[in-house]
């Protein structure tokens, strides 16, 4: 699968990584699931580049269990950064349009978007080789998301 556009994100990547690492130090059980899933996440993407792993592998190995726990324990995703997504927050222009979010809004839009690109996978016999999709455009969005949340917790009040 051709990962190009990851290309451009990766050297930063290893920041965030390792600034998410020292933000799962948290007693809050719920908090530190979620930014342990999100690092994951974004490890998925980064490793997936580097290997050229094929989307369905990419795919199985995204999760989002850990925010569908914290829904079901109706934790407020204000707790992982409060206040709303501003311009310096964002680092690639794709992610404009996400200015003035919270996280839980982007948080509900990467939980969907892992749940369509299973859903999409479950209903095509277990693989997106074939689909209609453009699941290359579909994982480039929620990199980008993802990558926007870990930017947006790291940076400045």
């Amino acid at each position: 699968m051709q990962l190009e556009w990851l290309k451009t994100g990766i050297t930063p990547l290893k920041d965030l990584l390792t600034f998410l690492s020292k933000e799962g130090k948290t007693n809050d059980v719920v908090k530190k699931q979620v930014i342990r899933e999100l690092r994951n996440n974004l490890n998925i993407f980064h490793n997936a580049y580097l290997n050229n792993v094929s989307a369905n592998v990419m795919i199985d190995m995204l999760t989002n269990e850990a925010v569908k726990e914290a829904i079901k324990n109706n934790f407020k995703f204000k707790k992982l950064k409060a206040g709303s997504i501003e311009p310096y927050h964002v680092y690639d222009d794709r992610n404009k349009k996400y200015i003035g979010w919270d996280a839980e809004k982007l948080i509900d839009k990467i939980d969907e978007k892992i749940e369509e690109l299973k859903n999409i996978k479950k209903m095509n016999g277990g693989s997106v080789e074939k689909v209609k999709n453009n699941i290359s455009l579909m994982l480039s969005n929620l990199y980008y998301r993802i990558k926007l949340l870990a930017d947006f917790i790291k940076g400045p009040k």
